[in-house]
């Protein structure tokens, strides 16, 4: 496998999550952006789209019901009202949490059950062929989890023990996604190809296109919770600390650093960015006030109901025509899993060769020549310089952690498992094949999503579902 292999799998510039669809459609939620309009939609970032199983900052977590019920059958297996209503309970408090659409409970409900069955179908699929989740990759998921909501495992865990959710259903839930993942990643994504006639197409389109749908946002969001219960006078309060914080950025305050200590927002941790993505995946609050303010403008505080926004326009394009990027140059070690052979102890050989690295015992192109699986093994795992979606979203976010010089822990893909170090990084003005490069990126996740989308609906069909008792919460 050469560097190349890792390349367009799921690009970042139009991924809104970790995982596989249920994935893709909980980490919208959890960054104010809209779910996909299909049960299926996109994959990304491995597994930050676990957002949807962890509760809302200050979240009130509720006792299950003493009598559960079942509301559907997947073949064999069953899925209960507590399943969809604990689902349904966190879904709804992080799009209260972004101030996004809240649609009726009974058809949240629904979506959710439907949700739910979509992810059965995927995880009997991915057991019945032989796919594996180990331990080590579930600890892997748990940890970015935790990383992407800006808090501690332990923390994380509180929150959810708050919200009637053991470690251990936790745990088999995000193993149930990285199944789906890896069933989609090996039914699908082998399919997909790109032509140039596709990238003109696509291009002409954007350039034709006037409204939102063309127009792609990265904002900078802080976010001030005001909760259900609050009285006037408490909303008043929070009202007027959105304001204070809004004079400070006024005043030359950076941004970032503001946002990671004082917003509510799960992207805090990251300085409030949300990423370029389609204005259409914002909510409607958000684009409106943006649309027509400058890059590095600022805008608000907005009111929702869930609270107080302070919006920074970070950047603002043309969907696929980004001039300007930031580029990584990378080497890897790569290994992959042998049968018989655990994640788990590939990833503690990869560790075992990056203590020798970090002591000063080993040279890390050196070893990629010895010991790595990949075809960058003759240039010392040198991936040349890249520009974003260039990687399948796991390595690439395990990258953007980096800073110049730093080594990553083992990072799984389905490729095997990595040590990733970071070189250099810049920003690039990209020639216009690279700008096609990128484009590429774009349009294959747009097929991606069809194709996936043909492929589950395809598999639920074939499968026996049988709709019980409507769900309740």
């Amino acid at each position: 496998m050469t560097s190349r292999a890792l390349s367009p799998a799921r690009a970042c510039l139009t991924s809104a999550l970790a995982a596989a669809a249920l994935l893709a459609g909980a980490t919208a939620f959890a960054q104010g952006l809209r779910p996909p309009a299909t049960g299926g939609g996109q994959a990304a970032r491995l597994p930050a789209n676990a957002t949807e199983l962890l509760p809302a900052p200050g979240g009130s977590g509720s006792s299950l019901r003493a009598a559960d019920f079942i509301v559907a059958v997947v073949n064999s297996e069953p899925i209960t009202n507590n399943e969809v209503r604990q689902r349904a309970e966190r879904t709804a408090q992080q799009l209260m949490a972004q101030g996004a659409p809240m649609p009726p409970r009974d058809v949240l409900a629904r979506e959710v059950l439907e949700r739910l069955i979509l992810e059965k179908v995927q995880v009997q699929l991915a057991r019945e062929s032989g796919l594996k989740v180990d331990d080590w990759a579930v600890d892997q998921a748990e940890q970015s989890v935790a990383r992407q909501n800006g808090v501690p495992v332990e923390e994380m865990y509180r929150r959810l023990a708050a919200d009637g959710i053991g470690r251990e259903r936790f745990r088999e839930d995000l193993r149930s996604q990285l199944l789906a993942l890896r069933v989609r990643e090996r039914d699908v994504e082998a399919r997909v190809r790109v032509s140039e006639l596709d990238i003109d197409q696509y291009l002409r389109e954007q350039q034709q296109s006037s409204g939102p749908s063309g127009l792609e946002l990265n904002l900078g969001h802080i976010f001030i919770r005001v909760p259900e219960d609050a009285t006037p006078a408490q909303s008043a309060e929070l009202q007027a600390r959105a304001q204070q914080l809004m004079a400070e950025l006024q005043q030359g305050a950076d941004f970032a650093a503001l946002a990671q200590r004082a917003s509510d927002a799960p992207e805090a941790a990251r300085g409030g960015e949300l990423g370029l993505r389609p204005a259409a995946r914002y909510p409607d609050l958000f684009v409106g006030a943006t649309r027509d303010a400058a890059v590095g403008s600022l805008v608000g505080p907005l009111r929702s109901p869930a609270g107080f926004h302070i919006l920074k326009v970070l950047d603002k394009s043309r969907a696929g025509l980004a001039a300007t990027v930031t580029q990584n140059h990378a080497r890897h070690i790569l290994l992959r899993v042998p049968p018989g052979t655990t994640e788990r102890q590939v990833a503690e050989r990869l560790e075992e060769l990056r203590e020798r690295v970090v002591r000063g015992q080993a040279d890390f192109g050196e070893l990629a020549r010895e010991v790595s699986q990949d075809g960058s093994s003759k240039d010392g795992g040198d991936l040349g310089w890249a520009s974003p979606g260039r990687y399948v979203p796991e390595f690439e976010e395990a990258l953007n952690a980096l800073s110049p010089g730093e080594i990553s822990h083992p990072v799984v893909s389905r490729f095997g498992v990595h040590l990733i170090q970071l070189l250099e990084r810049r920003q690039a003005k990209l020639t216009q094949r690279e700008q096609r490069d990128m484009v590429r990126n774009v349009v294959r996740e747009k097929k991606l999503d069809e194709a996936y989308a043909q492929w589950l609906q395809e598999a639920r069909a074939r499968a026996y579902v049988e709709l019980r008792e409507p769900p309740q919460w």
